[in-house]
């Protein structure tokens, strides 16, 4: 399935995205070397375990990316032109190796572009929410969308 285009976009619309991913301990370890981040909280489970965690975090890095990527297949894909920003980036709850992430998407608004008759800004909510009910990230996101050809 394609994303939508602009104009497809109501404000208000909730999307129940249907893709969810477990995450891994392989999830974790490659987004925490991979950015080059040595907090041993995501990557040392002795010293993770000395924490009110008891376990090592997955890197919140990666549960951001998670949730705005697993966005994409409804709302997004081939129908955007770029990512304009992201806001108000929270993370409630932590996310463990072996939670099971779903999203939700709500549509905040949408404007024309100024500079560009052929695509508009949508601003979107995102919300992972794990197996247990929980909220673990929110995410404003800017996204520059074409129009209808």
């Amino acid at each position: 399935m394609a994303g939508l285009y602009y104009e497809a976009f109501e404000v208000g619309h909730v999307f129940h995205h249907d893709t969810t991913r477990t995450v891994t301990e392989t999830d974790n370890l490659l987004m925490t070397t991979l950015s080059m981040n040595p907090q041993p909280l995501h990557l040392d489970a002795e010293f993770a375990a000395q924490t009110e965690f008891g376990r090592p975090l997955v890197n919140s890095l990666f549960t951001l990316a998670l949730v705005v990527g697993l966005s994409v297949q409804e709302t997004t894909l081939r129908t955007t032109i770029a990512n304009l920003g992201m806001r108000d980036i929270r993370f409630p709850k932590p996310v463990f190796a072996g939670d099971t992430i779903r999203v939700e998407t709500t549509v905040l608004g949408k404007r024309e572009s100024t500079s560009r008759p052929n695509a508009g800004i949508v601003d979107f909510e995102h919300r992972g929410i794990n197996q247990r009910g929980e909220v673990v990230c929110i995410c404003q996101r800017a996204a520059f969308m074409l129009k209808k050809p």
